[in-house]
């Protein structure tokens, strides 16, 4: 059976984190993941991502040209 223990700690000088426990067992071996939290970045407008994912339009033009060129096709 898995136990979980979960601490929330800050990383010390050279990246160094430290866990204890003494409910750990001497010997027994563990894996140990990390989830950094990361500042949220509120700097960039919604706007910014505009154009960024794959098929995705950069502007309206784009997307009227898209739409002129299927609607096209449609009568060939």
């Amino acid at each position: 059976m898995t136990r979980a223990i979960r601490e929330h700690i800050t990383v010390e000088q050279e990246g160094i984190i430290e866990i204890h426990d003494p409910a750990l067992s001497v010997g027994t071996r563990a894996e140990v993941i990390v989830l950094v939290e990361q500042p949220a970045n509120e700097d960039q407008p919604l706007v910014s991502f505009m154009g960024k994912g794959k098929g995705c339009f950069a502007n309206a033009a784009e997307v009227d040209s898209f739409l002129r060129a299927e609607r096209e096709s449609w009568d060939r």
